[in-house]
């Protein structure tokens, strides 16, 4: 079973989301889980605090170190307790079967290729920015690599979380209905359904030919093949 660990300040933003649909029906027949960790539990001090002003200046706050390091030593040694967060040290990928990823507008964009190269682990520990970012003490000895959703900027990790969550779990056998739903299996093209005529719109003939070499022939051409 692969389970997807989300580090985030808004757990509630996304867990609907995740236990609904494709994904919910998936975590369903025990195919994936999800683990979302509320960063907040490790914050320090009474109020429970996770940011910080920057060194140097500038406007936002940043994402503490402790917190975060703190949060995913709890995922990946869930028996012992945490004292002295200063304490915690994680070596890169401790276990094989785990990968560290942080989102960040300087990670190498994501792709199709990257969606079944994640496949290979059993655990996929996301790390959720918020603010003006995350201590790149986290980025340089904590993350195994860092990954953007696109040259766009967002006012968290928890959207691309959700999508690079969905990319992958597609690829897992019994997720999806059919292995010919996945995109780049059938292709992209032009679909239709009922009805024939929605007034002056109609639906291509060759697809109600009944001729299937014809349809596939038109498919592959409306697809760019």
């Amino acid at each position: 079973m692969l389970t997807f660990h989300i580090i985030t300040l808004f757990p509630e933003a996304i867990d609907n989301y995740l236990h609904s649909s494709i994904l919910g029906r998936a975590e369903k027949k025990k195919i994936i889980t999800f683990d979302l960790v509320n960063l907040r539990k490790f914050g320090l001090g009474k109020h429970k605090k996770v940011d910080d002003r920057p060194f140097g200046g500038g406007p936002g706050m940043v994402l503490r170190v402790e917190p975060l390091v703190a949060a995913i030593s709890s995922i990946l040694n869930p028996q012992s307790k945490i004292q002295n967060p200063q304490q915690i040290k994680i070596s890169k990928s401790k276990k094989a079967k785990t990968r560290i990823i942080l989102f960040s507008t300087r990670g190498k964009e994501f792709a199709q290729k990257d969606a079944t190269r994640l496949l290979k682990y059993e655990d996929i520990i996301f790390i959720c920015g918020r603010y003006e970012g995350v201590d790149e003490r986290v980025a340089a000895h904590v993350a195994d690599e860092e990954i953007s959703v696109g040259g766009f900027i967002l006012s968290g990790g928890e959207l691309p979380a959700l999508m690079v969550t969905e990319a992958v779990s597609r690829y897992l056998p019994g997720v999806l209905g059919k292995y010919e739903s996945l995109e780049n299996i059938k292709g992209s093209y032009p679909v239709y359904t009922r009805p024939e005529k929605f007034g002056k719109w109609k639906v291509p003939q060759v697809l109600l030919s009944g001729n299937h070499k014809e349809i596939e022939s038109w498919r592959r051409k409306e697809g760019g093949e």
